[in-house]
């Protein structure tokens, strides 16, 4: 999968391609749809596939205090996205510049000229341009003018309705991570290279695998059932906690500690991901470390019994 990293990067060999334009934030079933509908009109065309993205996202940009919680950060959604047969990805860089362009000033230049589209899917209800003034409407218009077709692509509904990422971080955030993996159509994920902590955790005999969460806020927090793959050890099982770590006073970095079964290992900068399988409580503020090292024993006997019931 070619990833090019803002439109001055584009090249006269990048023109001609079946695209799409979104956050794709999850990269769920809904998008999955996406995909699979841009890959079969690519097929059609002999072009290659193009998804273009936002980094940051829009809402980051203009309100980073109320922006969703991100599901995947940059690096999963591009991993994912070429499991899911994307060709290429477009990173346009979202400023002020980018927010100040008018509708036409966007399509104009990027889509019609530098890309040379020949068939758009973005959903009924995309907006873009200044003051979001650009419409699906305007696209079908400014298509059957430069010559290329726009498609709303259907939404995928799951119990009767729309499988989104507003609904996958609600189950998250509620600790459904059944809900969660349905609607993404695989089980949550978070990915990440092991980085140096305080080493508190070896200190009461449970050492942790730290992973900054790359994001300005984390859809789900507390403590989990986990595996983690990515180690030349295979799958291997433990309880994460996803939070600020409260009981470490005056430290409120978000962050991913893993405990893993029976590992001892020090594996600094090896990328991981982690799989969440259950939740198992909220993350708690304890009055000394005996306190906390009680609960984590707590934490590892409840997940060991739920490995040993589903084998």
């Amino acid at each position: 999968m070619l990833v090019i990293r803002g439109a001055h990067n584009l090249r006269p060999a990048h023109q001609g391609c079946v695209a799409t334009i979104g956050n794709f934030d999850g990269m769920h079933r809904g998008h999955q749809a996406v995909f699979s509908a841009l890959s079969e009109r690519a097929e059609q065309y002999g072009l290659p596939t193009l998804a273009i993205v936002f980094e940051p996202q829009p809402m980051e940009f203009f309100r980073p205090d109320q922006a969703p919680a991100r599901l995947t950060c940059l690096r999963e959604k591009l991993a994912l996205m070429r499991q899911y047969g994307v060709d290429r990805v477009l990173i346009l860089r979202f400023n002020q510049a980018f927010a100040n362009q008018s509708a036409t000033d966007f399509v104009n230049p990027l889509l019609t000229h530098q890309l040379g589209i020949r068939h758009l899917y973005v959903g009924d209800d995309f907006r873009f341009g200044y003051q979001r003034a650009g419409d699906f409407g305007l696209l079908k218009k400014l298509g059957a003018e430069q010559g290329y077709q726009v498609e709303s692509h259907a939404t995928v509904n799951d119990g009767g309705e729309r499988v989104s990422s507003t609904r996958i971080r609600a189950a998250l955030a509620a600790g459904e991570l059944d809900t969660a993996a349905r609607l993404l159509g695989r089980a949550y994920t978070l990915s990440g290279r092991v980085n140096h902590g305080h080493q508190r955790g070896r200190t009461i005999g449970f050492p942790t695998l730290n992973l900054p969460m790359q994001r300005l806020a984390s859809p789900l927090k507390g403590v989990f059932v986990v595996e983690v793959t990515g180690l030349p050890e295979g799958v291997l099982r433990g309880v994460a906690n996803v939070g600020t770590r409260p009981t470490l006073k005056g430290d409120d970095q978000l962050l991913l500690e893993v405990h893993l079964f029976d590992f001892a290992r020090e594996v600094y900068g090896a990328p991981i991901t982690v799989t969440f399988l259950q939740r198992l409580r909220d993350e708690q503020s304890f009055d000394s470390f005996a306190a906390l090292r009680t609960q984590i024993e707590q934490d590892a006997a409840q997940a060991k019994a739920y490995f040993s019931m589903h084998g």
